[in-house]
């Protein structure tokens, strides 16, 4: 129950930090924390499986994220290559190449993971991360539909400002 408080406390600040510059490392601690609490709370994490399980799990995202950025590396290399004709062919076999490699990944850590928590809890993983993604966006937009909303009374105060001047 503490957790879900916490989300809720955060989640205006995830709305607020997703506006900000992605280089924002406060706004990027803000979403970290409140998706911290949200799986652990999802999951039923204990104390002791929560203090094994994230530092794996860390590990295991910055790997696919230093997996993912080298990948988008090479696609936008062989986009400047457009001389090539076989360039096509081989950015599908580079796909499939990060695909494999992911999944090899996943496998890897999975069992690390499984040695933490139980594989229940590591099937639920990743439901958990979608809701948490959704969850997130959702707030996004309606922070973003909130400012549009209110750009547009501003809009209409200073549209009946103007007309009374005139």
């Amino acid at each position: 129950m503490k957790n879900w408080i916490c989300i809720l406390l955060l989640l205006p600040l995830m709305g607020n930090a997703q506006q900000e510059p992605q280089n924002n490392p406060r706004a990027r601690q803000k979403i970290e924390a409140a998706r911290i609490a949200f799986i652990t709370e999802r999951l039923g994490l204990t104390p002791e499986e929560a203090e094994k399980f994230w530092p794996l799990y860390r590990e295991f995202v910055q790997k696919r994220m230093e997996m993912r950025r080298q990948f988008e590396q090479q696609m936008k290399e062989m986009r400047e290559n457009a001389a090539d004709p076989d360039r096509q062919k081989k950015l599908v076999e580079m796909e499939l190449q990060l695909k494999q490699r992911d999944l090899d990944l996943e496998k890897e850590y999975s069992g690390k993971l499984m040695q933490t928590i139980s594989p229940q809890k590591l099937m639920s993983l990743r439901q958990a991360e979608a809701d948490f993604r959704e969850l997130v966006l959702r707030q996004i937009q309606q922070r973003q539909l909130q400012q549009q909303r209110q750009q547009k009374l501003q809009d209409r105060n200073e549209q009946r400002l103007r007309q009374r001047n005139n």
